[in-house]
């Protein structure tokens, strides 16, 4: 039998390179041919540390001092109210103690398989180089900064990963890349892929090698009986990880999906001044990121909720590029500028499973800034699912049905 795997991103690719892997039929679905999705422009930093859930309390308190208005990285368009406002109530009722913890429990153990399928995923093609596990630096410009923000780390949830305080060389390096670095620590544990093109290319390539068909088109369901069907593309079984548009295929099967498009801004300069070898840096006081690729610096941030298809913000670009001005980075200009729409659910837990509204229906969406992170790992479970093997995690906590 077919699998129509819908959604090209590197959860939809790794998805159908596992299935065709295991021995599928598969053909993927993706419209976009330019890998414009949000895949293709994250920070690069498979982010294992981050296990406890935005939808926090903690996240709750500190949403007045984090609004982009007074300097922070958080923008609530008035503009888009109508689209943030619901799922801003969602959030609010996701953000209670019980839930978080039950939330912090589930990608726990998501995270905890996330670098091990990784390992497994460049292994299988070909590109083992593209993955680096040496972690990465939080910074802070100041000693009572970084004593508040030590302290918020150690006590946080950060699964298999480990805090250690940077070396007196580290902490040199740090201070030559940016004068207003006074206190670091490192993470090990967590990793990055070392340049998204070359991953793209990889998979790419795996996937024609695979016999994993690309079909350049839209993908429209229709309900026939108890299964789901697409408009003039065989398909016997069917797989939505479409990121951001995974909404409108759902709600064709009859599932309710609060997706918000979480839309993250970057820039990009030229790599000459900035070592190949160090791994990402997070100046926090500034809800920065800064990503060396293989030609390139990218400096990523700003959670801004509203449409995927807004017009984007030019006064995020040009606070990202202050940012550089201010910090002293060595990243030359002139900067390419990008924005995309992370696929956000209100507990910002995904949607990983089988629907139960449509027999030949499954989906792997919603992994908001953990994208790139479980894409690997996600696309095993699904192939579990889908071949009547046994996910390595209890996957109920991630079904659907729980909006």
């Amino acid at each position: 039998m077919t699998v129509a795997v819908i959604g090209g991103g590197v959860v939809g690719r790794a998805v159908a390179l596992s299935l065709a892997r295991r021995g599928e039929r598969v053909r993927m679905i993706d419209p976009a041919a330019d890998r414009s999705a949000p895949s293709w422009g994250n920070a690069g930093h498979l982010a294992t540390e981050q296990v406890a859930p935005l939808a926090s309390p903690a996240t709750i308190r500190s949403v007045p001092g984090r609004l982009f208005a007074r300097g922070g990285p958080l923008d609530l368009p008035v503009a888009q109210a109508g689209t943030w406002l619901p799922f801003a109530i969602r959030l609010l009722a996701a953000s209670t103690p019980a839930r978080f913890t039950a939330g912090s429990a589930a990608l726990r153990g998501l995270l905890a398989g996330a670098m091990p399928a990784w390992r497994r995923l460049v292994a299988a093609v070909d590109a083992g180089d593209l993955l680096r596990e040496d972690g990465h630096f939080v910074t802070w410009p100041d000693a009572v900064r970084a004593a508040a923000g030590i302290a918020r780390w150690r006590a946080a949830d950060i699964g298999t990963t480990r805090i250690d305080a940077a070396t007196d060389a580290e902490f040199a390096r740090l201070r030559s890349l940016s004068p207003q670095v006074a206190a670091a620590i490192r993470f090990t544990g967590s990793g990055q892929i070392a340049d998204l093109d070359q991953l793209a290319q990889a998979l790419d390539a795996a996937l024609a090698a695979a016999g994993v068909e690309t079909v350049r088109d839209t993908a429209t369901l229709f309900r026939d009986g108890d299964r789901m069907t697409i408009r003039g593309i065989a398909a016997d079984r069917i797989v939505i990880a479409a990121g951001i548009g995974s909404a409108a295929p759902m709600a064709a099967a009859g599932h309710r999906v609060p997706l918000i498009a979480e839309r993250g801004y970057h820039i990009r300069g030229q790599a000459e001044r900035w070592p190949a070898d160090v791994p990402p840096v997070v100046f926090e006081d500034r809800s920065i990121i800064v990503t060396r690729y293989a030609d390139s610096v990218q400096v990523a941030g700003f959670v801004e909720l509203g449409r995927a298809d807004a017009a984007p913000d030019p006064r995020k670009w040009v606070r990202l590029e202050r940012h550089v001005a201010e910090l002293g980075l060595p990243i030359a200009g002139p900067f390419r500028r990008w924005m995309g729409a992370r696929p956000t659910l209100p507990d910002y837990l995904p949607a990983i499973g089988r629907s139960t509204r449509a027999d030949n229906l499954y989906y792997a969406f919603g992994h908001q800034h953990l994208g790139l992170t479980l894409a690997a790992v996600t696309g095993e479970l699904v192939a579990d699912l889908l071949t009547d093997a046994t996910p390595a995690i209890d996957l109920s906590p991630f079904a659907i049905d729980r909006f």
